[in-house]
């Protein structure tokens, strides 16, 4: 997984567009997984509101987009 498109990355991708932080765990990306799982579904539970659940929607697009591009140094 340590190429920017590779097959891991897709399967990150894949995994994170389901369960938000997924992808990062995968890619063994422990904190980021955290920060990403908690804040979105934080952001998500407050759907009410309406700008949360935007915000949580945004971050979502921006966790797959993380995962979709990780490139390991």
């Amino acid at each position: 997984m340590s190429q920017q498109g590779s097959a891991g990355n897709v399967i990150a991708a894949i995994a994170s567009f389901f369960i938000a932080g997924l992808g990062q765990l995968v890619q063994g990306r422990i904190f980021s997984a955290l920060i990403f799982c908690v804040v979105i579904y934080t952001c998500y539970f407050f759907y009410f509101l309406i700008i949360p659940a935007i915000v949580g929607f945004l971050l979502h697009v921006w966790c797959v987009i993380d995962a979709a591009k990780y490139r390991s140094d």
